[in-house]
C-alpha cells in the first residue's frame, strides 16, 4: 500500500459518520453475564453484607448481655444459698458435737453438707458459663474487625471507581466527529474481513474517482 493510498483511506474514514457510542454500549451490555443493577453491583452487595452483619452482631450482643445479667443474678442467689448452707453446717456441727447420740442432728448436718456442696458446684458452673460468654464477646469483636475491613475495601473500591470515571471522561471532541474504529482487521476470522487485494482495489477506485 502506497502512502498516497493510505492518505486517501484516512481522509475517507475521517469524513464518515462515527458509530453511535450508545449503540455500542448497548450491544456490549447485552454480552455481559449480568445486568448492572443494584443487586449485581459489588459495592451494593458489600454494603448489604456489612449492614446485615452489624445488625446480627448487635442482636447477638444483646442476647449475650441478657444471659450474662441472668447469670449474675443467679450467682447472687447462689452466694446467699451457700452462706445459708454454710451457717447451717456450722450450727448442726456444733449440735452434733455436743449431742452425738441425737440422730436428727447428724441427719440434718449431712443434708446441709450436701446442700452446701451442690450450691458451690452450681456457683462454679455459673461462673464458668459467664466466662465462656465473655469469650464469645471477644470472638464477636473479631467479627466487627472483619466488618471494618470490608468497609475499608468498599471505600477503596469507591475511590477507584471515581478515579476510573475521571480517567474515562470524554474530551472536548464530539463523538460524532471522531474517526470510526475498525470493526475487523487482518488476522480476524470473521467472514466480513476484506483481503489485501480487495483493500488495494478499493483504494485504487477511491483515489481514481478523487483525481477524476
Amino acid at each position: 500500500m502506497t502512502q498516497e493510498e493510505l492518505d486517501c483511506l484516512l481522509i475517507k474514514n475521517s469524513q464518515e459518520d462515527a458509530l453511535d457510542i450508545d449503540a455500542i454500549l448497548e450491544s456490549e451490555a447485552s454480552l455481559l453475564p449480568m445486568p448492572a443493577i443494584d443487586e449485581n453491583k459489588m459495592v451494593y452487595q458489600l454494603d448489604n453484607v456489612t449492614r446485615e452483619s452489624e445488625e446480627k452482631a448487635v442482636e447477638i450482643f444483646d442476647n449475650v448481655e441478657a444471659i450474662s445479667n441472668e447469670i449474675i443474678q443467679n450467682q447472687k442467689l447462689m452466694k446467699n444459698t451457700i452462706a445459708h448452707f454454710d451457717d447451717s453446717v456450722k450450727f448442726f456441727t456444733t449440735l452434733h458435737t455436743k449431742f452425738p447420740d441425737v440422730k436428727a442432728f447428724a441427719k440434718y448436718l449431712e443434708i446441709n453438707k450436701n446442700g452446701l456442696k451442690n450450691a458451690k458446684e452450681i456457683d462454679e458452673i455459673l461462673e464458668k458459663v459467664n466466662f465462656e460468654l465473655m469469650d464469645a464477646v471477644d470472638i464477636m469483636q473479631y467479627q466487627d474487625i472483619h466488618r471494618q475491613k470490608i468497609e475499608r475495601v468498599i471505600n477503596v473500591m469507591r475511590s477507584l471507581s471515581k478515579y476510573m470515571n475521571a480517567l474515562l471522561e470524554g474530551g472536548k471532541v464530539d463523538n460524532a466527529k471522531r474517526v470510526s474504529s475498525s470493526q475487523y482487521i487482518i488476522g480476524d476470522t470473521h467472514k466480513q474481513v476484506a483481503s489485501n487485494e480487495e483493500i488495494e482495489e478499493m483504494l485504487a477506485q477511491f483515489c481514481t474517482s478523487k483525481n477524476g
